[in-house]
């Protein structure tokens, strides 16, 4: 197997503003300096002419780089903003959706070098930086399929399933007389929203912000150390997912997306210490666990350690192992109805109907005084629970202040930071700064899985 080249989804805009301070080559022709293309009845307009796809690439592939001008970043998320950014590779453009899509295509491993650099402190510790370039090029090449030397997207199929479930979204908002007591949305977000390029520069793949943020001699180390390597469980590559914080227990695959279990993504405490981990999917263990603070990897606040996986806008979050959020009835249920389009009138419960293996629940109850219905699965409830993400799905529901039933404060106790499967990056970063190897560090997290070097 050759090493293979990916196509990444930067930004999506009706008018995108580039720079080329090197030399790049565009159907022939030499082109440099600042630059525009609009996006124009259905075709991409530059230099006063239109097309339907546009390729730039670089006279020197290996030092070449181009920048592009208000680049958004952490989209939905609380530290969402615009910055610009500059890339190794070609500049592609596509019309996609009304808009003109800027697309990256660079090799694997150049794309690995700033994907560590993007999603954690460049001067994190050497095993965690082989860690994570183990999983990152897993998850990509994972996402990826190699035949006959061209690179083609492996789908999942919950399309169907979750077009289904729009219309049923849909015929909620036209129909209020509709009764929805017995309704569940539940909906998962999964890479397979990308038709026309491979995976985005965002947090919902991996995060990438080219060589914008300035790689180190450590990340370039951990990158040629496991170049070609990946995780493989029965000979296939994992699909080696992560996230900030587990909160002390690992979700499983199943919970957050379709309804798949891999054997190599399943329940266990983050800690080599503590072994016993209680069965999280009952609430009243659920509500033990989110309302104490057990001994787990991840249960840290040494900013030291926590300045290796989070870069600035991240460290604006300091509270993530446990959390609480507080709502007013009035918050609540504006919030809810802005963030789901649904008006469930005031909202009298929130319940939770099912959870994961770490507690994160993965179908909640909303009940109203107009509608109730069941949501899911965990990104979906964190969606529509907060204007941004709430940290993660598993917390525990206090109601005060209730007046004839109705109650007028609702206060949120959670666990962890994201989707809790796969590697936790904070508990990552403690295993390596107590000593752990990165291969001990990925068994830890993908259990029974294996490391082989692919190309």
């Amino acid at each position: 197997m050759k090493e293979p080249k990916v196509h990444v989804g930067i930004l999506s805009e009706t008018k995108i503003e580039f720079i080329f301070p090197d030399t790049y080559r565009v159907n022939e022709k030499e082109v440099s300096g600042k630059q525009l293309v609009l996006f124009d009845n259905g075709k991409i307009l530059w230099k006063n002419n239109r097309y339907d796809e546009l390729l730039f690439e670089p006279l020197r592939e290996e030092t070449d780089s181009f920048e592009l001008l208000d680049v958004t970043i952490g989209i939905n998320f609380h530290w969402e903003r615009k910055e610009n950014q500059r890339f190794h590779g070609a500049l592609k453009f596509i019309v996609e959706d009304e808009k003109i899509t800027g697309i990256n295509v660079i090799h694997v491993e150049d794309y690995l070098t700033s994907v560590i650099s993007s999603e954690m402190s460049a001067t994190a510790s050497l095993e965690l930086l082989k860690a994570h370039a183990v999983i990152s090029r897993s998850w990509l090449l994972c996402q990826l399929k190699v035949e006959s030397g061209k690179l083609k997207v492996a789908m999942q199929h919950n399309n169907a399933a979750n077009s289904q479930l729009l219309t049923l979204n849909s015929q909620l908002n036209k129909d209020s007389q509709l009764s929805t007591s017995n309704f569940q949305l539940i909906k998962w977000y999964d890479r397979e929203d990308h038709v026309h390029f491979d995976v985005c520069a965002d947090d919902h793949c991996q995060r990438y912000q080219g060589i914008t943020r300035a790689s180190t001699e450590m990340v370039e180390q951990a990158i040629q150390a496991t170049r070609g390597q990946a995780l493989t469980y029965e000979d296939k590559i994992c699909d080696a997912r992560f996230s900030k914080c587990c909160g002390g227990a690992f979700e499983e695959f199943q919970y957050c997306w379709e309804d798949v279990k891999h054997p190599y993504l399943v329940k266990q405490r983050d800690s080599k210490k503590a072994i016993f981990l209680p069965d999280l999917r009952i609430h009243s263990e659920a509500e033990k666990w989110i309302r104490t603070s057990p001994d787990a990897f991840c249960n840290t606040k040494e900013k030291r350690i926590l300045s290796q996986v989070l870069n600035n806008y991240d460290q604006e979050t300091t509270d993530f192992y446990r959390w609480k959020v507080e709502y007013t009835q009035e918050e609540l249920a504006k919030l809810i109805f802005q963030r789901s389009g649904i008006d469930y009138g005031q909202v009298i419960d929130l319940i939770p109907i099912e959870r994961g293996t770490s507690a994160r629940i993965s179908k909640l109850k909303i009940i109203g005084t107009k509608k109730t219905l069941i949501i899911g699965k965990e990104l979906e409830i964190r969606r529509t629970l907060s204007p941004s993400h709430l940290y993660s799905s598993a917390f525990v529901v206090d109601k005060t202040e209730v007046k004839n039933g109705i109650p007028g404060k609702f206060i949120l106790t959670g666990a962890g930071w994201g989707h809790g499967v796969g590697l936790c990056q904070i508990g990552a970063a403690v295993m390596g700064e107590q000593g752990y190897a990165y291969d001990e560090i990925l068994l830890h997290y993908y259990i029974g899985a294996a490391i082989e070097k692919l190309y």
